[in-house]
């Protein structure tokens, strides 16, 4: 009986000693080192998921430079990555929410959307805002001038996009209400179809297809998103992926923040690999390029939240969605936010 209390008590010893060298360890190297570790190594089988669908449209450089550098097949070797283009995202989110893509990037419309209809998806990153990188066009000759000239107009824009709040901001600022307009519901590249064959008297659009147009055909622009609308580029992912696969996430976080500092440090490099990806002339991708700044990617600060909100609360408003949706709702919230050490957007 004694030894087996002796056995016992120096169990008991042995265990405290490891969990002060723990606490210790802790202490000295914090939650960068665990981060600094993770980052050194290969995600391992246990952590990885076999397979990473992701969703991205030709706007998303971070996403491009990634998939053309092959940094996380590198960094997920037990995972099979496939990449799927979408024209925006509406579409994007659609096919995360049936299950066919396990993450994607989107601007700030298509989740309110989705959220209302009750798609199945969580928001786990962000990247800051880019007012300038959408715009609401008309051609040269347009006799529209100003945001107020729209009143009656036929205006072009994809349902549920970034432009579509652009565009509900810019009435407000007119002080047109949205029954003032003819919206005329089309995906980017009908849209620019009927913009110049003058079918449209405007279009709400955002980077390349902006740029595109820009360098193109010389139209005018009425306003951008600057003093409208932020802007925000979002990460979506599927509500188990993102429970089960914290890790996988935090690689992803690290490897599109670093793609980013290869836009900005790299700028030539970077508009050949965009280009030669997406097919868009190297002039366009580095007109857009100027017009995004740096965009690390990181974990939803509570201001990103609150002005996501305010996107929502808009289209509530109008009865653009079936509800009122909680943007805080569906913010996904990771068990150990030391993996995530990124400034927050």
């Amino acid at each position: 009986m004694s030894k087996q209390i002796d056995t016992t008590q120096r169990y008991r010893q042995r265990l405290l000693g490891l969990l002060s060298m723990t606490a210790g360890f802790w202490s000295l190297t914090g939650p960068i080192a665990a981060s600094q570790a993770w980052a050194q190594a290969p995600a391992t089988a246990s952590k990885a998921p076999e397979q990473l669908r992701i969703g991205y449209q030709k706007s998303a450089a971070n996403l491009v430079i990634v998939k053309q550098q092959g940094a996380l097949e590198k960094r997920l070797p037990a995972t099979k990555v496939s990449w799927v283009e979408f024209p925006a995202g509406p579409q994007l989110l659609e096919a995360l929410s049936v299950g066919s893509l396990e993450f994607g990037l989107t601007g700030d419309s298509p989740p309110v959307f989705a959220q209302a209809a009750g798609k199945n998806l969580v928001y786990v990153g962000a990247e800051p805002a880019k007012p300038d990188s959408s715009a609401i066009l008309v051609l040269r000759g347009s006799p529209v001038r100003t945001l107020a000239d729209l009143k009656g107009r036929k205006v072009a824009l994809q349902k549920g996009s970034s432009a579509h709040y652009l565009l509900v901001r810019a009435l407000a600022k007119a002080q047109l209400q949205w029954s003032d307009i003819q919206p005329i519901y089309l995906a980017p590249a009908d849209a620019r179809a009927a913009f110049e064959r003058g079918s449209v008297d405007a279009w709400a659009i955002w980077d390349p297809f902006y740029a595109a147009t820009e360098l193109a055909i010389q139209p005018r622009v009425i306003a951008t998103g600057r003093g409208l609308s932020g802007n925000h580029s979002f990460y979506l992912a599927a509500t188990a992926f993102a429970q089960d696969h914290p890790q996988t996430l935090a690689v992803l976080f690290e490897e599109l923040t670093r793609a980013d500092r290869f836009v900005q440090e790299h700028r030539p490099e970077a508009i050949k690999l965009i280009a030669s990806f997406s097919g868009l002339d190297a002039g366009v991708v580095s007109l857009f390029l100027q017009r995004r700044p740096r965009s690390p990617v990181g974990l939803l600060s509570g201001k990103t939240v609150a002005d996501q909100q305010q996107v929502a609360d808009a289209f509530a408003a109008l009865s653009l969605i079936p509800k009122p949706v909680q943007v805080a709702a569906i913010v996904w919230q990771p068990r150990d936010e030391r993996l995530f050490l990124n400034p927050q957007p």
